[in-house]
């Protein structure tokens, strides 16, 4: 199976979704050596963001090893993660300056 997803970070709960995948397909990513695989469970458009395990309501979406959000929904392995089932959460970046 060829990749068709970029892990960015291990520590990641999403990928990078790199083609179309269509529901029911397979979403192939590399971790380290090892290929991975999960079915889609819904259509991801080229770019979005694909749950890689199971994401709770209220837990954070995690991409670049960085938290881009909070679900709003379950998230089973195999979603779709997108504008329309997370929402943002400011950050205070003038404690994050060295």
């Amino acid at each position: 199976m060829k990749p068709n997803a970029l892990l960015l970070k291990p520590s990641d709960n999403v990928v990078t979704c790199i083609s179309p995948v269509k529901k029911g397909e397979p979403v192939v990513y590399r971790r380290g050596d090892e290929l991975c695989s999960f079915p889609a469970l819904e259509d991801i458009p080229y770019c979005h963001k694909a749950a890689i395990q199971n994401i709770a309501v209220g837990e954070e979406i995690i991409k670049y090893a960085q938290s881009i959000g909070v679900a709003l929904t379950n998230l089973p392995t195999g979603s779709w993660v997108s504008h329309l089932n997370i929402r943002g959460v400011p950050r205070d970046y003038d404690s994050e300056l060295i």
